[in-house]
């Protein structure tokens, strides 16, 4: 599905990225801009309107101004509407302009999500926007971005617990973040263990060997058998993938997440809520 996408959008980000070495810093955003008019705008919303900037109130992005480890760079998307069955965000698109692969994930989202805020670790491999793309359910779109100063996030060899990623394949940790509380939205962390490998980085430092992409590609998430979110995700999500994300329940029930990844394994895990 991406590889098509991955080798067009490649070779223009190299480029861009080249001249955008040598110019001055305040040309890189002017670069990823022109990224995402280019490619990424076209590519994935063709001639839709697009609002963004001082007309929308929807949602924002947060990001760090320079990132402290490009290979996991925290950013969280904070909405400022509930979802309700009348008016919701149905989609949430995330890219990075100037990866080499610049979607993030595509999230979807029910009313029964309360909210469609979102925390995520990723990877931005050069000076980039990130930006964040929600669809109504009534069909707007809304846009919102970050600039992010980073560099060498996709090539960079792995930590060495990427081992135990590898080991510990598809197993989860999940918990609801404060009191549970019945009819309101309640913030869930979910975390998996996988290595997420984006088949540009060397296993070591001076190693010619570079393992081919492998990476946890679907992540769905349900309450006591209705769907909350729903995601594909790409390399671009950091190894050990951690999301959170909200949920309404309405009463004392189990929450089931299931994933898979590009070899086709698939794994999932359950946790209980209850109230108090």
């Amino acid at each position: 599905m991406y590889s098509l996408c991955f080798l067009v959008h490649f070779s223009c980000s190299f480029l861009l990225w080249v001249l955008a070495d040598i110019q001055p810093a305040d040309h890189r955003l002017n670069v990823s801009d022109k990224a995402w008019e280019d490619n990424l705008r076209i590519q994935n919303f063709q001639d839709r309107a697009i609002i963004e900037g001082a007309e929308q109130d929807i949602f924002e992005l947060k990001a760090p101004y320079t990132a402290e480890d490009a290979t996991v760079v925290p950013i969280s998307i904070h909405t400022k509407i509930l979802q309700t069955p009348e008016r919701y965000i149905k989609k949430m698109s995330i890219f990075v302009d100037m990866n080499p692969m610049p979607v993030v994930g595509f999230f979807e989202f029910t009313p029964d999500s309360g909210k469609a805020d979102l925390a995520m670790r990723i990877r931005v491999d050069t000076f980039s926007y990130v930006r964040a793309v929600a669809e109504l359910n009534t069909g707007e779109l809304y846009m919102t971005k970050s600039f992010v100063r980073a560099k060498g996030a996709c090539s960079a060899p792995p930590p060495a617990s990427m081992e135990d990623s590898r080991k510990l394949l598809g197993k989860m940790k999940m918990k609801v973040v404060g009191e549970v509380k019945m009819g309101e939205p309640n913030l869930m962390q979910v975390k998996v263990r996988h290595p997420n490998i984006t088949g540009m980085a060397p296993l070591k430092i001076g190693s010619r060997v570079i393992p081919p992409a492998f990476f946890m590609d679907s992540f769905e998430v349900d309450y006591n058998g209705k769907l909350i979110v729903k995601a594909f995700l790409t390399f671009s999500i950091s190894m050990d993938p951690a999301l959170r994300f909200y949920f309404v329940p309405e009463k004392d029930g189990v929450m089931t997440v299931k994933g898979t990844d590009t070899k086709k394994n698939k794994f999932s895990s359950t946790h209980e809520v209850k109230a108090g």
